[in-house]
């Protein structure tokens, strides 16, 4: 049965245990989007699952952007206040390991904006939450920027006091040459200027960069570096250079260097140039240029004609396992440039897949997994600059998922399901190409199918069932026989029970994949940022 809404109201106030899906009176308003059968989430469970799925603002197959963004603001108000303790937690995580930015941000400033209707108190500190989202020098004008556009022009002090605190931490020399740009819309010096942040008194050097932000702002005519600091320096004197001798000062031996000590990244070296970035420029730049940069412009790399021998330093460092570690990026990365990069680029290419994969577990025994092929995961992407579907993102976990476990049988399902061959050391791009498009999303029949006695289950979806589906797809499977899923789009509806070895993840990165050991090796799962807990939470 399916929960009332005067059974959910109360619910919410449970202790800050992982929680639980409740049951109660079948109705229109708890089926799934496809008119299914479906369950209800507690307020964490769906808000966790909603922020791991969700890049603000994108459309998804069964939700406008507008609506996920205000079902998202919507729960984090309400457990700001109900359950401080945890949506902090939360927001912490979901900028810091899960490195998501835009649902961290917006997410803090709902926190703070509740709770100070409210007049809660108690808990982690307004300033303190605003403080924990806030990891790139950006960010305090972002946030300042979305906090003037949603609540008004009035911006209350814990809200000041946090930024002023992230501006203490994030404020350097080079992080003003990279994000201190007039495609801001709020500067360095509109920040500091709202919030009257102090230079910090371990950081002597400071004081004269707030300063030159400053200048940089209101008085650009008449704004100098400091002399005491050399990067700033450096790029005064690259930007004074005639504009017709900059390409010879790039092209020249000590190109590279200058452009290094300039802080110059390869965005700023396009603009500084005003003209085409040619193989020359690209050669100059690449030496500083970040994992992530290199793999973005790999098409332009092809396209200015840069070297072999430079080519195979950018795919040396493009599949080298630290490299790919210190990027933290989610493997669909990986696999999206794969599919768009030029063909030079595809063994590299795979091999950062593997590297990013390093975190799926070799899972003991015998696992079913089951892939998700509907209609719904074809039409979202994982994000709106990504061309990527949810469909080939849980196809690649799910492939890494069965070529990792000691026997493992993997499936796709849709209207019907089929087992997708694979063999032991096959690459994971091989295995992706016999994948297909099935349709609608009948889960119990392929859970039904499948489950021969195996020692755990897992399922990659977005949980959107159809209306022929009994209400708990993981009913086929014993009760002491854990089955796993990950909803990759959080949305509301949740198409199966819950129990001890029932768990829900949100979300697809590696740390999540960690749980499943966790989980049976008789620890309790808990929530990542939590104390003990590693990896993506689960709920049992």
């Amino acid at each position: 049965m399916l929960v009332a809404p005067h059974v959910l109201a109360a619910a919410r106030a449970m202790p800050p245990s992982p929680p639980r899906l409740r049951q109660g009176p079948a109705g229109p308003e708890f089926r799934t989007h496809a008119g299914g059968p479906a369950l209800v989430r507690e307020p964490r469970d769906e808000l966790f699952l909603l922020a791991v799925g969700n890049f603000v603002s994108q459309r998804t197959f069964y939700e406008t952007g507008a609506e996920r963004d205000d079902r998202y603001t919507r729960l984090v108000r309400e457990l700001a206040v109900e359950d401080p303790e945890w949506t902090a937690g939360l927001l912490r995580w979901l900028r810091g390991e899960s490195n998501m930015r835009t649902a961290s941000l917006v997410g803090a400033a709902a926190y703070v904006r509740a709770r100070l209707d409210a007049g809660a108190s108690g808990g982690p500190s307004n300033r303190s939450v605003i403080d924990s989202v806030l990891q790139r020098a950006d960010e305090p004008g972002e946030l300042l920027a979305h906090w003037i556009s949603t609540y008004g022009r009035n911006v209350p002090q814990p809200v000041k006091r946090g930024v002023a605190d992230g501006v203490r931490r994030l404020y350097t020399s080079r992080s003003l040459l990279k994000y201190d740009t007039a495609s801001q819309g709020f500067r360095f010096g509109d920040v500091l200027n709202l919030v009257h942040a102090s230079p910090d008194p371990a950081k002597p050097w400071q004081g004269a960069l707030f300063r030159y932000a400053l200048d940089r702002r209101h008085h650009p005519e008449r704004a100098v570096p400091p002399a005491s600091d050399p990067l700033l320096t450096a790029r005064r004197a690259l930007l004074e250079t005639a504009a017709d001798e900059r390409r010879a000062v790039v092209a020249g031996p000590d190109g590279p260097a200058r452009l290094a000590e300039a802080g110059m990244t390869w965005e700023a070296l396009a603009g500084w140039l005003h003209g085409p970035m040619d193989a020359a420029a690209w050669e100059a730049v690449i030496p500083t240029m970040g994992p992530m940069a290199l793999l973005r412009n790999l098409r332009n790399l092809d396209g200015a004609g840069v070297s072999d021998e430079v080519a195979a330093r950018v795919a040396e460092r493009l599949s080298d396992a630290s490299e790919v570690a210190r990027s933290r990026q989610f493997p669909f990365r990986y696999l999206a440039a794969h599919q768009q990069a030029p063909p030079r680029w595809a063994a590299p290419l795979e091999r950062a897949l593997g590297h990013s994969l390093a975190a799926v577990p070799a899972l003991p025994g015998r696992t079913l997994i089951l892939v998700d092929r509907s209609d719904s995961m074809f039409w979202d992407t994982v994000s709106e600059r990504s061309e990527l579907t949810r469909a080939d993102a849980a196809a690649v976990f799910g492939t890494a998922l069965a070529m990792r476990a000691e026997q493992a049988d993997l499936v796709e399902f849709g209207w019907g399901s089929a087992e997708v061959p694979f063999a032991p050391g096959e690459p994971v791009l091989d295995v992706l190409k016999r994948f297909r498009s099935m349709g609608g999303t009948y889960t119990a029949k392929a859970v039904r199918k499948h489950y021969r006695g195996h020692d755990r289950v897992l399922i990659v979806t977005d949980e959107q069932v159809a209306p022929y589906d009994s209400v708990d797809p993981t009913g086929p499977v014993p009760a002491d026989v854990p089955v796993y899923t990950w909803n990759l789009a959080g949305y509301r509806p949740a198409h199966g029970s819950a129990g001890p070895h029932r768990h829900t993840f949100g979300g697809l990165t590696d740390a999540a994949f960690r749980m499943v050991g966790l989980i049976e090796a008789g620890r309790a799962a808990r929530w990542p940022w939590t104390e003990g807990a590693a990896g993506a939470a689960g709920q049992g």
